[in-house]
This record gives structure tokens, sequence and C-alpha cells, in this order.
């Protein structure tokens, strides 16, 4: 704890992003498409060329893998002592925070998927900006633990700053 009245550092308690499920019918679609471009590679009826399947198999994994993946890497969420921050974009980025000692509540919503992965939902509000989903969150009673943490500690530094300026 730093003396009353100095700042205290920020430090980063962690980094996530939602659960890489979502990505298992992206794997599948790989995997089929790899399959397929095998079998049927030189073994294709007259008229269409081994060049055809390998521009279709070719699109097929860009839209089905690689987009679904640069969409989930692109958005994180980061937990610091004194504030979360979630972050998504690919070209432009959207940010946005809250501060653990402005104080906020945390509902956490689980499915039965969820529950059976381990994931949930957080949605943290404060009552006066947005709330923030942070949705398909991995080990989500360890992270809404962590943030219940996170606000105790943030008001009571920021009593405690408030007292001692008051002195």
């Amino acid at each position: 704890m730093p003396p009353p009245g100095t700042p205290s550092e920020e430090l980063l308690i962690a980094r996530f992003r939602s659960h890489a499920r979502r990505l298992f019918w992206s794997a599948l679609v790989l995997i089929a498409t790899f399959g397929a471009t095998g079998y049927f590679f030189g073994n294709l009826p007259d008229g269409i060329e081994d060049w055809m399947l390998l521009s279709a198999a070719g699109a097929l994994v860009l839209l089905a893998v690689v987009l679904p993946f640069v969409i989930w890497y692109s958005r994180s969420t980061t937990v610091t002592t004194r504030r979360v921050i979630a972050r998504q974009g690919i070209g432009s980025r959207r940010r946005h925070e809250m501060s653990h000692a402005r104080g906020y509540t945390i509902a956490v919503r689980r499915g039965p998927l969820q529950r059976l992965w381990g994931s949930g939902t957080i949605t943290l509000s404060n009552g006066v900006d947005a709330p923030l989903r942070l949705a398909n969150v991995p080990n989500v009673t360890l992270v809404h633990e962590t943030l219940a943490d996170q606000i105790e500690v943030g008001q009571i530094l920021a009593h405690r700053d408030a007292q001692a300026v008051g002195d």
C-alpha cells in the first residue's frame, strides 16, 4: 500500500479475450476444407481445374477461418489495479473504461453452454455511463471475484486519500 496522499502505481492484474470456443466451427471448416481439397486435387471432373478448387478453398478459409479469428483476436479486456479496459477493433480502436474507485455493480449471467465451458457474461454498470458488457469471459467466477476485490481496494484507497487530504 502506498502512503496516504501519494498516487498508487497502476499494475496489470489480468488480460484476456472472450472464450475461444467460438472458434470451434472455424477449426472444423479449416480441417474439412483441407481434407476436401486434398481429396479432390487432381481428381476433378472435366471443365473444373485445380486452380479453381484452390481458389474456392482459399476464399472459404479466408471468410470462415481467418476473418472470425481476426475479429476474436482484436477484442481484449484488461484489468488493472485502477480500472477495467475493454478494447475492440481492427483498423480503428474503440475503448471503454470503468474505474474501480468510482464503483460499479457486477452482474454475471451464465447460460447452460457457458456453465459447461466455465465462462459467462459480465456486465459492469456504474449508473452513469453505458454498461460495459464482457461476453464469454473465461473463468468467469475468478474474474468476478477479482473485480469485486479491486472495487473494494480502490474505494478504500480513495477514502483513505480523501481523509489524508482533509487533515
